[in-house]
């Protein structure tokens, strides 16, 4: 359930800081890094006027040479036709903040009289309409499955899901609907829940409780449809090269199922095609881009800027009218605060005596234009928002403490990790906690490529070569892999192999990702450089606890180390992993059942294995959709899966196993007679979504056929039987041409038992109820015989059906 110290806390948070600043800005210019920190006066004189004046993109219209005020510049509008709602363009020209309230897209037609701005939109739009770009294929692979057209097939559900979990409520609003799973608060955050408003104020701690507001979106369902905006999710540098949105790594599937839950509520009104328009007001709108200086900050149809504005150090801030304030006909509008006002005009006002920024303040300012503090804290300014944070999670909700859950501090990151792995964590390349469910944006390499150099240069002590910290440590590898044993395996993987249930950072290939001097530094105090880390201290006071081992010297013992890590697989794993990978790991559900992914013969590499305690297994096929097999006894041995690197197939321990019918248990069909679809990876009609595993341990597999939502369920009766229930939730009918039927069973022969039973020939029985067996279909096809029925049309469906063998 939510947390509900959040909200009680919050309730101290308005008493604190009074409301948040949201309601304030709703119809202003937001601007991230400005709202979190400028307006509570956190950030270097000039900082924020000069970060509004980068946001809102003036240096388009007024030329400036200094590098930190260069223009964040609007969406490419390339493929703005066939990617944006012709309604939604015309409400946005006419009205940015009322049409998006929070936009930096300023008022250019404000000026205008009516009829003449009416006409002006109508051509602009029709301009715009005619920019088409074609959506690029996406292009399948066994990790990555691309359903035909999967941008229709998005499930709302699982998109809310992934929304509140990878990271996009780091920036933008989360549901109020959703309740996060529950995560153990950290001590910190648990004494400021105790205090009252008066100590957090005294104490200075107001930042750090103060909720941050959110990246507006808009009206999203006004302004895409769910193909263009599942393409915008897979890569929204495509259209926004400044990287303010950056790429959250998702699969087709997922962007589907993202954009659903954000356009949830579109109605058919709102995606209604419009007719093209007529050539002469496309040109008198591609006429108008260039004379309205929207070419300044939109790329469309190779178009030029050649209009520019007086340059940015000439401008006098304290003019009657500007863009700022009373703006005059011919003016873009910004309908800005007093508090973004002044900042802009102190900026302004300062500029001809400023000195060209430091290399730490052209740092800190890249940061707080890509809103990294969103995520990240540095130097005690910013991190994931209070009121956030219990939507960051691990996997399983593993108990990581806040360091498992919680995106790193970037404090000094330029003396701990190499600017060649900076590199790659920033191009999207550098996964190295699996645990995490929140993922490590990808930004466009040009706006972050300069970052890595830029945090070596700022945060860099001397970095001295592994030779010249660990002398000889080469030759001592044999010792550190002794060392590993004292408490390092038990918390960490070493190259991919780790003790049963190990599920943090992996150490294999650390030395290519820290510097030497770091590693050492940490290593004697982890405290020092990683406040409330959970890593403990394993030299107090400078002291090793294993005097046996190089003499206790300390500085060997962490060579050693540093040796035995960097050696790779010339060193053999840890003795206590090998140990561990030896011994017998047959899983026995006794009071709970057990739920095992891994590779099974007949279940593929997608197999979910699960024992009940009853004795009865089986195993589901998530990459077919389909149960496989089933099978008494005893359930599996998961050496293979946990310690063996391409293993063979897991097999079944117990005995009379059995198989299912092999093809999709449901299928849209256009007549009793059509051939039941056979699996294809590049055309298979259902879509596995998951599992979820109730308060008794049973798992429930999720999927999707066309437009119905399908809950699979098996548990085991106390004869040795499964039963099967399956939930289908949805309108049963694709079209009018096409009904939902469900398949019993299969086989080269069928033989009925009864009215409700049948046997084929490996002797699987299947029953099911009287109500359901009135409506059967007993069919052959090319010596295969299906037992089928109707699945009755309603909003929600319960199937029931009982196998014995």
């Amino acid at each position: 359930m939510r947390q509900r110290w959040i909200f009680t806390f919050l309730g101290l948070i308005f008493l604190i800081v009074g409301q948040p600043v949201q309601s304030e800005t709703e119809t202003v210019p937001f601007v991230a890094g400005f709202d979190r920190f400028a307006r509570h006066d956190e950030l270097e004189p000039h900082a924020g006027g000069q970060l509004l004046i980068s946001e809102l993109s003036c240096v388009a219209c007024h030329p400036s040479q200094r590098s930190e005020l260069q223009p964040k510049r609007g969406p490419r509008l390339t493929g703005a036709g066939n990617h944006l709602q012709q309604k939604w363009i015309r409400e946005f020209l006419a009205a940015p903040q009322i049409t998006k309230a929070g936009t930096t897209m300023p008022d250019v037609l404000h000026g205008l009289p009516p009829e003449k701005k009416q006409q002006t939109i109508t051509a602009l739009t029709a301009f715009l309409a005619a920019q088409q770009s074609a959506y690029p294929e996406i292009k399948a692979t066994g990790a990555n499955p691309v359903p035909h057209e999967f941008w229709k097939k998005g499930n709302v559900e699982q998109g809310q899901e992934l929304y509140h979990k990878i990271g996009c409520v780091a920036c933008h609003e989360p549901d109020e609907s959703y309740e996060p799973g529950e995560t153990k608060i950290s001590p910190s955050d648990k004494m400021l829940a105790q205090l009252d408003p008066e100590d957090i104020k005294e104490l200075g701690l107001a930042a750090a409780v103060r909720p941050v507001n959110s990246v507006p979106h808009g009206s999203l369902p006004a302004k895409y449809t769910a193909k263009s905006l599942t393409f915008f999710l897979l890569n929204p540098e495509q259209t926004r090269p400044a990287g303010r949105m950056p790429q959250l790594k998702l699969k087709a599937v997922e962007a589907a199922d993202i954009a659903a839950y954000l356009l949830r509520n579109q109605t058919e009104s709102q995606t209604t095609e419009e007719s093209a328009t007529a050539t002469d007001l496309v040109a008198e709108g591609e006429q108008l881009f260039v004379e309205l200086k929207c070419v300044n900050c939109h790329d469309a149809k190779k178009l030029k800027p050649s209009q520019f504005a007086q340059p940015l150090a000439k401008l006098k801030p304290a003019a009657s009218t500007s863009c700022l304030h009373a703006a005059r006909k011919n003016m873009p509008a910004y309908p800005l605060d007093q508090q973004q006002q002044t900042a802009i005009e102190q900026t302004l006002a300062s500029l001809p005596d400023q000195n060209p920024a430091s290399p730490k303040q052209q740092l800190d300012f890249q940061v707080l234009q890509l809103n990294c503090y969103a995520c990240h804290e540095r130097d005690k300014r910013g991190g994931v928002g209070f009121n956030r944070k219990p939507y960051f999670e691990t996997a399983a909700h593993v108990d990581l403490g806040d360091e498992g859950r919680i995106p790193p501090t970037l404090t000094g990151i330029g003396y701990k990790l190499q600017k060649k792995w900076l590199s790659k964590v920033l191009n999207g390349s550098g996964d190295i906690r699996p645990h995490m469910q929140a993922r490590m944006p990808v930004f466009p390499k040009q706006q972050v490529s300069a970052l890595p150099t830029a945090f070596e240069k700022v945060d860099g002590k001397a970095q001295l070569p592994d030779s010249k910290v660990f002398p000889n440590h080469d030759k001592l590898a044999s010792s550190g892999r002794i060392m590993l044993e004292t408490g390092c395996i038990q918390c960490h993987p070493i190259r991919g192999e780790s003790m049963p249930g190990v599920v943090g950072t992996d150490l294999g290939d650390v030395t290519n990702r820290v510097h030497p001097g770091w590693f050492r530094e940490f290593l004697l105090d982890p405290a020092s450089l990683k406040p409330r880390t959970r890593m403990p201290t394993f030299f107090p006071g400078g002291q090793s606890q294993n005097k046996g081992l190089l003499d206790g010297n300390v500085d060997q013992q962490i060579a050693a180390l540093w040796g035995y890590l960097k050696a790779g697989s010339k060193q053999p794993l840890p003795e206590k992993i090998l140990e561990a990978k030896s011994k017998n790991y047959e899983l026995v559900p006794d009071k709970r059942p057990i739920v095992l992914r891994t590779f099974m013969q007949e279940a593929g590499t997608h197999a979910i294995a699960v024992g009940l305690p009853e004795k009865v297994n089986f195993a589901f096929d998530a990459e077919q959709v389909r149960p496989a097999l089933a099978w008494k006894g005893r359930f599996l041995d998961a050496q293979g899966t946990w310690f063996i690197r391409f293993a063979p197939p897991a097999d079944p321990l117990g005995s009379k196993a059995i198989l299912f019918p092999a093809g999709a248990p449901v299928a849209l069909l256009k007549n009793q007679q059509q051939s039941w679809p056979t699996y294809s990876p590049d055309a298979n009609e259902l879509q596995f979504r998951g599992y979820r595993v109730d308060a008794a341990g049973i798992p429930t597999f999720l999927y999707r056929c066309g437009k119905v939502d399908i809950e699979d369920r098996f548990e085991a009766t106390d004869k040795q039987t499964l039963k099967r229930s399956l939930t289908i939730k949805g309108n049963q009918k694709s079209s009018e041409s096409e009904t939902l039927w469900f398949r019993g069973l299969a086989g080269k022969t069928l033989k009925q038992l009864n009215a409700t039973t049948m046997q084929n020939q490996a002797g699987l029985q299947v029953s099911v109820s009287p109500e359901l067996a009135k409506a059967d279909v007993l069919r052959k096809h090319d010596n295969q015989a299906d037992w089928i029925f109707p699945v009755p049309a309603a909003e929600k469906t319960t199937i029931e059906v009982t196998y014995q063998w």
